[in-house]
């Protein structure tokens, strides 16, 4: 059947979304997945609101097409508004998660060769929906303060570019924080050379230290950033409910197209946080979520410096799931984790050869500490920076 199958389907069966899943060995300790911590989902209180949801008379299993979501999308424009992004509600659009949100914006835009700027490294499942529709990838590489928009510049002078792909706020992988001259910046470009930018923003309101920079999206001038927000890393991930804001022109466009894929969201699940976010204080539940998440932040920051060869660097993020970790030049991290540290270190974490267009990079990994205990995060960095160490002597000594 391998011949009737669409051109996509061999450039996304190599993504690599599979290395996230947990292994299937007990002595596994994990840090691939960018999981929200179980323990933290506001469980009582999502169960007491989808029973209210389905009591409500509105018929919530019934098809809704669209006029379901009034209330839940006029509630995320006034939280949207009290972070400095002002937008309407007949301009928020409910999504399938995030996720779906980054293939509707690449199925308006992107024809196949069509320029897409990432940032590199950058999030899994991007590349993994960007792939399917054949872009022509151009890399810019991340700095201390986001992504390089020297390089930025120079590719969209070089070249035809319609999207520019960011993760501003803790970025999945790195952990960075896109200051706020290079966000004016970023827009300054866009408008100068025509392009759209996708804000991706999933973990903005997950800051532990430090000010909260401008949106992208409060600072755009000509309506062209589209970003993207989620309750999955805030609420619970199997809500698969995220949003999408844009400008009048294209969200009428990525309507139509929704609705030829799915035709709506979950009504159900629509009402459940549309009662959620009524009967109880969401700020109360961020508050516990950042206080919980700097604490496995600093522990693993803590483990990283006590176990890791001092050959290895790693980001010390303000906010977010993510630290970035970099070896040497010429040290193939996909290639260590498959011979030494998954067979006889137990410990994973993802390869930077997923993370960035072409897998040509290779001494880089994402570590997630999000999901994982205390006890697990101090026993599996030590795991991985004996592996590491052993894995280093090795090649260069």
């Amino acid at each position: 059947m391998e011949e009737e199958f669409a051109s996509r389907v061999a450039l996304t069966s190599h993504s690599g979304l599979n290395a996230i899943y947990p292994s299937q060995d007990p002595e596994m300790i994990s840090f691939t997945g960018g999981f929200p911590d179980a323990s933290l989902f506001p469980s009582a209180q999502l169960a007491a609101s989808f029973q209210k949801a389905m009591q409500n008379q509105q018929a919530p299993l019934q098809y809704q097409v669209g006029e379901e979501s009034q209330e839940l999308r006029s509630l995320i424009a006034n939280l949207l508004a009290a972070d400095g992004t002002k937008t309407m509600a007949k301009q928020i659009m409910m999504t399938q998660g995030a996720q779906q949100g980054l293939d509707l914006v690449a199925k308006l835009l992107i024809n196949k060769g069509d320029g897409l700027i990432v940032e590199g490294p950058t999030y899994i499942g991007a590349l993994a929906a960007f792939d399917a529709y054949e872009p022509t990838y151009y890399t810019a590489d991340m700095a201390d303060d986001g992504m390089d928009l020297t390089a930025v510049k120079r590719i969209l002078i070089q070249h035809q570019v319609k999207l520019i792909y960011t993760i501003p706020d803790f970025q999945n992988p790195t952990g960075v924080v896109m200051s706020v001259e290079k966000r004016r910046q970023l827009i300054a470009l866009a408008n100068k050379y025509d392009v759209v930018i996708l804000e991706d923003a999933p973990y903005r309101w997950l800051r532990y230290e430090g000010s909260a920079q401008p949106s992208l999206k409060s600072l755009d001038t000509q309506g062209r950033v589209i970003q993207l927000g989620s309750f999955s890393k805030i609420l619970a991930p199997a809500l698969r409910l995220g949003w999408l804001t844009a400008s009048t022109e294209m969200f009428g466009r990525l309507q139509e197209l929704k609705a030829g894929t799915d035709l709506e969201s979950s009504n159900l699940m629509i009402q459940t946080v549309t009662e959620y976010l009524g009967s109880y204080s969401l700020q109360d539940h961020l508050q516990q979520l950042r206080h919980n998440y700097r604490r496995k932040r600093d522990m693993m920051v803590a483990a990283l410096q006590t176990y890791l060869p001092r050959e290895a660097c790693f980001t010390v993020p303000q906010g977010g799931f993510f630290s970035w970790l970099t070896m040497p030049k010429g040290f193939d991290l996909e290639n260590v984790q498959n011979t030494q540290l998954k067979p006889n270190f137990h410990v994973m974490v993802i390869p930077s050869t997923h993370l960035f267009p072409g897998k040509g990079r290779r001494n880089g990994a994402r570590i997630s500490f999000s999901s994982v205990s205390a006890t697990q995060i101090d026993l599996g960095i030590k795991r991985l920076g004996n592996g590491l160490s052993s894995s280093y002597q090795k090649k260069y000594i």
